[in-house]
């Protein structure tokens, strides 16, 4: 354990009915004590209670009218006594406090200290560690569902799996090659070959979710042209239920790419409405359509609008020809006053709203989003697993072509213990402590 006890303000700083202070050693409870002044001492109170009194300063005067909750390890979030102070919200009351358990001799926490704690004193991995950050990061319910996953052991469960099995193979293989004159039960070829194709059939299960993975965490990238006035702007209000770009009747509103995050029925999506695509003079709206082809040229996805209320135009077939190899959905717009069809396009009207379920429902469809079950699924969200995964998959590659080669098995028996290295970077086991201080550096003070 850390011999330093440590102190942080743990809910974001700013105006709010309340502020927690969190205090974490083996010194939290006494350093506590010393500036509380309530019914009790803090020292001889049960674990897991909670206390009303003022902190007070060294003068004895009173800082603030506070809450204190006592956590005696190892039933704490960091496994040291754990001290969580309620104050009044805003600034002024939570710093005093936070100036009282400092001149106690409290150390100011660093990003992540406290869950660099949990993790060092093993009450979690590392993976359930970059979990926790995940949590506070997502932006959608599907990403708070999978870091949920993530933090309570799920990826952790599975890695442990499959080194355990690698584990127990690569012990039988040694005693095999260290004892080959020995009556000890063979492990055949078939035994070898079976084992490591069942390992990396589930390797590269987990690394197949990580497309899902980044949709989850990133959004889907999905850029909304079409030619002017035929509803982009319109359509990026509906989606992000406000009004987030400038709609008028004039032509040529938009002549920059404007950029929103929306949750579409728990799908995340990066929307650019991007200025209309078509031939001007005009030295602005040169560029903006420049951005545009830009973007949708990026784009992971692209909604092509169209207005039917009015007949399809050549530069309309121009748009349809320059997205036909993207990832694209086309739209429609103005059913609402109908003149023409399209066939294959989701009608909408972004005037009424009929139709704007379809597109959620088709962009669902197209990722095989409803697929994705976070009940009994692990997805990978973390580039860093996903690198340690791929290198396992190689690695554990290598060890079956050996195999199949009838090379000695001390060649099959390397790459395996190679495998397990990379699957023990995920979960912290063999990971270096330059890694470990550079995920935890990326948190938030005070978690």
């Amino acid at each position: 354990m850390n011999e330093r006890t440590i102190a942080a303000i743990s809910t974001p700083v700013g105006v709010g009915g309340v502020s927690v202070i969190r205090v974490s050693g083996s010194d939290a409870v006494s350093c506590a004590d010393r500036i509380f002044k309530g019914g009790s001492k803090l020292c001889d109170v049960p674990s897991h209670t909670v206390h009303y009194g003022h902190i007070v300063d060294r003068k004895g005067k009173a800082v603030d009218e506070v809450l204190v909750t006592v956590m005696r390890a190892p039933r704490t979030y960091t496994r040291e006594d754990v001290v969580e102070i309620s104050t009044h919200g805003g600034i002024i009351a939570s710093k005093k406090v936070m100036e009282c358990l400092i001149s106690c001799g409290v150390f100011p926490a660093g990003p992540g200290e406290f869950t660099k704690r949990a993790f060092l004193n093993g009450r979690i991995d590392l993976s359930q560690a970059e979990g926790v950050i995940d949590i506070i990061n997502a932006k959608t319910s599907l990403a708070q569902q999978n870091a949920l996953s993530q933090a309570e052991g799920g990826l952790s469960d599975a890695i442990g799996t499959l080194r355990e099995n690698l584990v127990h193979l690569a012990a039988q293989m040694q005693v095999a090659i260290d004892y080959p004159d020995e009556d000890l039960e063979d492990i055949t070829t078939e035994n070898i070959l079976s084992a490591l194709s069942n390992v990396k059939e589930s390797i590269e299960h987990l690394i197949g979710t990580s497309e899902n993975g980044k949709i989850i965490t990133r959004g889907i990238r999905t850029a909304i042209i079409g030619k002017p006035n035929v509803g982009k702007s319109s359509l990026l209000n509906r989606l992000a239920r406000e009004d987030r770009a400038i709609v008028t009747d004039i032509a040529g509103t938009t002549r920059d790419v404007i950029e929103e995050l929306v949750n579409l029925n728990g799908i995340p999506l990066r929307l650019m409405d991007t200025a209309g695509i078509h031939d001007t003079e005009d030295v602005v709206e040169k560029i903006g359509v420049e951005r545009s082809v830009r973007a949708a040229d990026e784009a992971d996805l692209v909604i092509l609008v169209l207005d039917i209320s009015r007949e399809i135009d050549g530069e309309d077939k121009t748009l349809i020809a320059l997205t036909e190899n993207k990832k694209r959905i086309i739209v429609a717009n103005k059913s609402d006053k109908k003149l023409v069809s399209y066939d294959g396009a989701i009608e909408i009207s972004t005037v009424t709203g009929e139709g704007i379920e379809d597109i959620a429902a088709e962009i669902k469809s197209m990722y095989g989003l409803g697929e994705i079950g976070l009940d009994d699924s692990v997805i990978i969200t973390n580039m860093r697993h996903l690198a340690a995964l791929s290198s396992a998959d190689e690695a554990i590659q290598r060890a079956l072509v050996s195999v199949k080669e009838g090379m000695p098995q001390d060649f099959a028996a390397l790459d395996i213990n190679e495998t397990i290295q990379y699957l023990g970077e995920i979960t912290g086991d063999t990971v270096s402590e330059d890694i470990v201080t550079d995920i935890f550096h990326n948190f938030c003070v005070g978690k």
